[in-house]
């Protein structure tokens, strides 16, 4: 088996995978990070792990220390030009974030069209992947808990609340929650227009946010569970 890690700003997801596919997934809470070293003692054996890290070094060297001793090895991949069926268009393609480009990687396999690769965790971010496997570009913007989480901290009189979703809300709540909802959902349709007229066109979305959002989203639209850990799979092989 193969352990590879997408490690966020708020969660570390895994999973485990091998020739036939995946034979377990889960979450830990960075804030809890010591509570994976417990995960991994449950795993079995490991032959190799691979992960994509944005929360940067001081995480990564926690987690070193915890697959070490399991005589392990962490392997964090960096975005480059071009590989596994996609070209990197970023104008410094480096400088591209490691979970993107493994969730664009994700994406290719999973959808040769054209699409719009939507992860929604603490920020969204929508990058657009043409049927050619070239990465034109994206858009980063606060995801939907961080949006709700700045009204409450930077307005007197807003709280930070549970809403739900109205046409035309009447309750603070829920007018908060809508017009979350409706920031995202907005701009991650706008961005499907640019490859809206392409023929097999979808929006792949995945991230913690996305069972809120698929709903109310207005072009085709696939949930993926973790492109990244998707992405990642595909690059065993080759890195």
């Amino acid at each position: 088996m193969d352990l590879l890690l997408d490690v966020g700003n708020t969660r570390l997801k895994w999973g485990l995978h091998d020739a036939s596919g995946w034979h377990g997934q889960g979450a830990v809470l960075l804030s809890a990070l010591d509570g994976f070293e417990g995960v991994l003692a449950g795993l079995g054996p490991v032959r190799r792990m691979l992960g994509a890290n944005v929360a940067g070094a001081g995480v990564a060297g926690r987690l070193g220390v915890f697959l070490a001793a399991r005589g392990l090895a962490a392997e964090w991949i960096q975005s480059q030009g071009e590989g596994f069926g996609v070209r990197n268009g970023y104008r410094e393609p480096a400088r591209l974030g490691a979970d993107r480009w493994a969730a664009l990687v994700g994406a290719r396999a999973l959808h040769h069209g054209p699409a719009l690769v939507v992860t929604s965790g603490t920020a969204t971010t929508a990058d657009v992947l043409d049927a050619d496997g070239a990465f034109q570009g994206g858009v980063i913007l606060p995801g939907l808990d961080l949006m709700r989480m700045s009204l409450a901290r930077d307005t007197a009189q807003l709280p930070f609340a549970d809403g739900r979703f109205e046409t035309t809300p009447r309750h603070t709540a829920d007018a908060i929650a809508t017009g979350c909802l409706h920031a995202q959902v907005g701009a991650i349709e706008r961005m499907f227009r640019l490859v809206a007229a392409e023929p097999e066109a979808v929006c792949l979305l995945n991230g913690g946010a996305a069972a809120a959002l698929a709903p109310l989203l207005e072009c085709p639209v696939r949930v993926v569970d973790n492109l990244v850990l998707e992405g990642l799979a595909r690059m065993l092989d080759g890195v």
